[in-house]
């Protein structure tokens, strides 16, 4: 044991955070004791979490939080300490920070605030409007990740010879395949439809185009997987490609998982990519979809199915996680907010799922990501350059604490066109100011 902590009670929550904070990130050992005569005794590196200090040892003023078991609206005042937002406020000066970053912490990495009644967006999501980061202007900054380094530095001040576990920082680099292809494969019905729609708009450039890829005259828009196996091996990175799978729908218009097409594809781009499931709008509010979805996905591919990105983003808490865990997922990599730029959870590091309505910890690991291709082109409206200058600031972000900064991208951004040509430089200069790549 590298760490003793003291604790009046201990509750699942508690030692949630606690194995977040010490042993995944910063590498430690840690006990508990719940008697005061055992901590004053131990000569370990140890600390108090409690509301009132114990003899000359560190002490952080414990916020009831982590010892509750319920969701309810928490009184959350704002202030600033080394720059950094803080919030559940200490009020006894005694103790090591002016807040508690465990309680914090937990707030954050929970999402607790996404439990609380909210107003979804038209697509039956928690907006990042509603999130106390936006509207505190603290989203774009990895805070958990800032508290920790906090805690670490009273640690080090402490006991200087507390062996912390060092972090890199890395790139991880995913792709979503929303719509495989933009004209192909799309059976005689689709099509039909789409050719008469064209006309009927007077949209003769896209009547013309789809003609010519169905003939085989010219390449379809969205096969891009070319260009990004390319750059994938020019840089050497790191990807995971995320494929829809769903039976159409309104919001689910990828083609059929039958296409033999479409599965050469996907088999093709696993012998350079990671796979995953691009689960489903639909399937959010239907367990049977996803699991068939994940069953089309392994099929093709031969493996057992194990990473998952939710399509549009959807994260309906605590469900869409427990029908994930149901399905044998161990890793999602859909926590970000497709309206902003930023961490959602407070975080650039992957974290445990806690299911804040069984007040239980799980093995489904999160992997945040923090910035999309859609959110800069579309929701935000953004020019070319002023985007490159927003992923530089979060990269920057995430560098300053060693996490893992997680792009997304789509295969459709990469398609031929004037309106797509500077994006494909913003996808690359990314790539380069991420690796510390010159050219």
């Amino acid at each position: 044991m590298d760490l003793l902590i003291f604790s009046e009670t201990l509750s699942p929550r508690l030692e949630y955070v606690f194995n977040h904070i010490f042993v995944k990130q910063l590498g430690l050992k840690i006990g508990f004791t719940t008697k005061i005569n055992d901590f004053i005794k131990s000569d370990k590196p140890k600390f108090s979490y409690s509301k009132l200090s114990i003899s000359d040892s560190i002490f952080f003023q414990a916020h009831s939080l982590l010892y509750e078991s319920d969701i309810i609206k928490q009184n959350i005042n704002l202030s600033v300490y080394k720059k950094n937002p803080i919030f559940f406020l200490s009020s006894n000066n005694k103790s090591a920070l002016p807040f508690d970053p465990f309680a914090a912490t937990f707030y954050m990495l929970s999402r607790y605030e996404e439990y609380l009644p909210y107003k979804k967006d038209r697509f039956s999501r928690f907006p990042a409007s509603e999130s106390l980061a936006f509207k505190n202007n603290f989203l774009k900054k990895p805070v958990v990740d800032k508290w920790i380094i906090l805690i670490k530095e009273v640690l080090i001040k402490a006991y200087p010879n507390l062996n912390f576990r060092p972090h890199n920082f890395t790139y991880l680099n995913t792709i979503d395949v929303d719509n495989a292809f933009a004209y192909l494969e799309k059976g005689i019905f689709r099509t039909i439809g789409a050719l008469s729609r064209s006309i009927i708009q007077f949209n003769f450039m896209d009547f013309v185009d789809r003609l010519a890829v169905l003939f085989l005259l010219k390449k379809d828009p969205y096969d891009t997987y070319e260009k990004l196996l390319a750059i994938h091996k020019k840089y050497n990175l790191k990807t995971i490609i995320f494929f829809l799978l769903a039976n159409y729908g309104r919001l689910d218009r990828n083609v059929s998982s039958k296409s033999i097409k479409y599965q050469s594809m996907i088999q093709y781009l696993k012998r350079f990519f990671d796979i995953g499931i691009h689960a489903s709008y639909s399937s959010n509010w239907n367990l049977k979809k996803l699991n068939l979805e994940i069953k089309r996905l392994s099929n093709i591919v031969k493996e057992k199915i194990t990473k998952n990105r939710q399509h549009y983003l959807v994260l309906n808490l605590p469900y869409s996680y427990q029908n994930l865990i149901a399905n044998n997922i161990s890793e999602d990599y859909s926590m970000g907010f497709p309206a902003e730029p930023g961490f959602r959870a407070g975080t650039s590091h992957s974290f445990s799922f806690f299911n804040l309505h069984d007040n239980t910890a799980t093995n489904l690991l999160i992997h945040p990501f923090c910035v999309m291709d859609v959110t800069l082109m579309n929701y935000l409206k953004l020019k070319p350059e002023k985007a490159f200058s927003v992923i530089k600031l979060l990269i920057d972000e995430v560098k300053n604490v060693n996490g893992c900064f997680i792009s997304i991208w789509h295969n459709e951004s990469f398609q031929d066109s004037m309106q797509f040509n500077k994006w494909h430089n913003v996808y690359e200069d990314m790539i380069r100011y991420a690796l510390d790549e010159k050219n």
